[in-house]
């Protein structure tokens, strides 16, 4: 009898510091993925896992709502699930399709709220046309490996993406497979149909669990809201609009600056969602430079102005979308133009509105305030040279190139000037036409008429 009651002590003592582990004191760590499947739901996905990991969470729970999104995207969230050194959930409350099922299959234990559905697996494009073989061939590949790795059946996986898939008693022949909660779980897809998030608990035999949810930050806030297409391209306006003012209204800085602050904007979300590369944001600097260039440097308008247009819409749009360099296989289809049409739209939105109202804003009282738009008058005190009315017709070298200003000597001495004619090349002889407010103009020797007399300074 003793015997026997110390081996229902013992067996009791394992039961509470063994069994008792298993059934209490379980950590979930939750999140949400209640948005299309892209760089911002990826983004947040990998942040709460690894705070997961930190919080050596014993499960991972995704609650999901989605009508799916790009495949890249879905793929590198159904890599991490797969690779996980924790158990995944992933809780459908009320949608899982496209993206979102590939996501689903992914995780150890999938639960679906009541009324909620799953499937619908096939690649669209933008405006919800079927895409041609070679996308729905990868998607079927993807299904299939997930399946697979999951234990769950891979003729079902790829039912959810091709409706030639003869499945009998789970769909009709030529139509996709796609499942409610209840279909889910008779065909042992599903772990059970839930109503709350404690059954999904009780299901998995937990007592009792604690739970934390990753909360979103300001800065999870502001990303998200920067990325949006609507914003991106008010903040491409931002750019273009900043450069052109700045080239009106040169040596302010603050038209610079709000093209510097829209660019930042810009691109710096992007890069932390890992859509903008390094070389991407290279190829708009440089088309920044070349367009300086053929401003400032070069005249007339030629290939630098060209290629700096191309490298800055370039720039831009592809910053926006995921891509391996030049390959656009790896983002959802139709992408690749969307972003064309946005950078495109608000460059020509934004040429249209400097137009219109360019002029007036300068005008402002608002803007005038930016800027040093007071008078330095010689009878206030104000002088910046000694006149040079001894000058007039006086002929000299032009020693850089007159863009139109530079430099030109005049008797061996040199000289600010500003070319009348836009451009002279360094070495060419000139003659002095005109001063105003102590700057010299000048033209080419050749051009100038023959007899002319010394002219008199007004």
């Amino acid at each position: 009898m003793l015997y026997k009651f110390m081996k229902s002590i013992l067996l009791l003592l394992l039961f509470v510091v063994g069994g008792g582990v298993f059934l209490y004191g379980q950590n979930i760590y939750k999140t949400e993925l209640k948005e299309d499947v892209g760089a911002n739901a990826w983004r947040i996905l990998k942040k709460s896992y690894d705070q997961a990991k930190r919080e050596k969470a014993d499960y991972f729970l995704v609650e999901m709502n989605t009508f799916g999104g790009a495949v890249n995207y879905a793929d590198s969230i159904r890599t991490l699930l797969l690779n996980s050194d924790i158990k995944t959930i992933v809780y459908v409350n009320n949608n899982a399709a496209s993206a979102g099922t590939l996501i689903a299959l992914a995780s150890d234990y999938i639960f679906m709220h009541s009324g909620a559905s799953l499937g619908a697996a096939s690649v669209v494009n933008q405006n919800g046309e079927i895409m041609p073989e070679k996308y729905q061939s990868y998607m079927r590949g993807l299904m299939r490996a997930t399946a697979e790795a999951k234990g769950r059946d891979p003729k079902m996986a790829e039912a959810f993406v091709d409706p030639s898939i003869s499945i009998p008693k789970l769909k009709e022949d030529g139509k996709i497979l796609t499942f409610t909660a209840s279909e889910a779980v008779k065909a042992n897809l599903a772990k059970a149909e839930v109503k709350t998030q404690e059954e999904i608990f009780h299901t998995l035999e937990m007592s009792a669990p604690s739970v934390q949810r990753y909360e979103k930050t300001w800065v999870d806030n502001i990303i998200a809201l920067l990325v949006n297409p609507m914003v991106s391209g008010l903040l491409i306006m931002g750019i273009i609009g900043g450069i052109y003012f700045e080239l009106q209204t040169p040596g302010i800085g603050f038209a610079l600056g709000v093209a510097l602050v829209a660019a930042t904007l810009f691109f710096a979300p992007l890069y932390l969602q890992g859509l903008a590369d390094h070389w991407e944001i290279a190829l708009f600097i440089v088309g920044v430079i070349l367009l300086a260039l053929e401003v400032f440097v070069i005249p007339g308008f030629g290939i630098a102005g060209v290629l700096g247009i191309i490298f800055v819409l370039c720039g831009l749009a592809f910053s926006m979308l995921a891509n391996d360099y030049f390959d656009f296989k790896v983002s959802q289809p139709g992408l690749l133009m969307n972003s064309f049409l946005i950078v495109i739209g608000a460059m020509v939105l934004s040429i249209i509105l400097m137009v219109i109202f360019g002029k007036n804003i300068l005008n402002t009282s608002a803007f005038k305030r930016l800027v040093l738009a007071d008078e330095q008058r010689a009878d206030s005190g104000y002088t910046s040279s000694v006149p040079k009315v001894d000058l007039l017709n006086k002929e000299g070298v032009s020693r850089t190139v007159l863009r139109p200003a530079g430099k030109i000597e005049v008797e061996g001495v040199w000289y600010d000037a500003v070319a009348l004619d836009g451009f002279i090349d360094a070495g060419e002889s000139v003659y002095v036409e005109k001063h105003e407010n102590y700057n010299l103009f000048v033209r080419k020797l050749s051009d100038k008429p023959e007899g002319l007399n010394p002219l008199k300074e007004a």
